[in-house]
């Protein structure tokens, strides 16, 4: 894989709070120039990076429910559809995970309501969309339902982590979701990943797609490996 082809399984996140339109211009020359799959910024960002990487062939993504993914249906799905229109063809949403840890059927039913509200505007307006687990809080059990319910709303990605939990992604947690989903959906590894060696690690677990704010370091350690 050359440092090219990794760039395309990256995707060039800022989300700090305190990212300002300088940072969210530079984070998308920085995209165009290595050619990473998308940027992921805040959905106030959107309309920004939408028109500083037109033609670029660099998607816009943005995050839904973040970071705690305590919204509501509703407050999710119109999320959606708005950063639709502002330019974003691809949305990693948040999982509700006080739902998920509630455990009850109902809860599990709305986590699964949330899910599809999301996919149904983004279906809609031809983007595609990654469920964030936050695996730190889940039990195996948790993780591996949650999964399932991922491929059963008809989203694309299942990703480990928003990076703002007390841990990130683990190999551990891509090889079990990977399993789970079976090809059925893909796997987006996110949340501490910041050097190469982890990347990999990532990508040879199951992962299809690298969401990490590191993407041009890790970029240049893989150009001083020749690979």
């Amino acid at each position: 894989m050359t440092p090219r082809e990794l760039a395309a399984k990256i995707d060039h996140t800022l989300l700090k709070p305190e990212a300002d339109e300088r940072a969210v211009v530079k984070l998308c020359a920085e995209a165009a120039i290595h050619g990473f799959a998308t940027v992921c910024v805040h959905p106030c960002w959107v309309s920004l990076a939408a028109a500083e990487l037109k033609g670029s062939g660099v998607l816009v993504g943005t995050v839904v429910g973040f970071p705690f993914g305590a919204q509501t249906t509703f407050s999710k799905g119109f999320e959606a559809k708005e950063a639709i229109l502002r330019g974003a063809l691809e949305l990693d949403m948040v999982i509700n995970v006080g739902m998920v840890k509630s455990g009850s059927q109902l809860f599990w039913d709305i986590v699964l309501q949330d899910m599809k509200a999301v996919v149904a505007e983004a279906s809609a307006g031809g983007a595609g969309v990654k469920v964030i687990l936050e695996c730190c809080y889940l039990t195996e059990e948790e993780k591996r339902t949650s999964a399932e319910i991922v491929v059963e709303a008809g989203a694309q990605y299942v990703k480990t982590s928003t990076g703002f939990g007390p841990s990130g992604a683990t190999v551990e947690d891509v090889h079990t979701l990977s399993e789970v989903v079976g090809g059925r959906c893909k796997v987006k590894a996110a949340g501490g990943i910041r050097d190469l060696n982890t990347t990999l690690a990532m990508l040879e677990a199951g992962a299809s797609r690298i969401g990490t704010s590191a993407g041009i370091s890790i970029l240049e350690e893989a150009a001083q490996m020749g690979a």
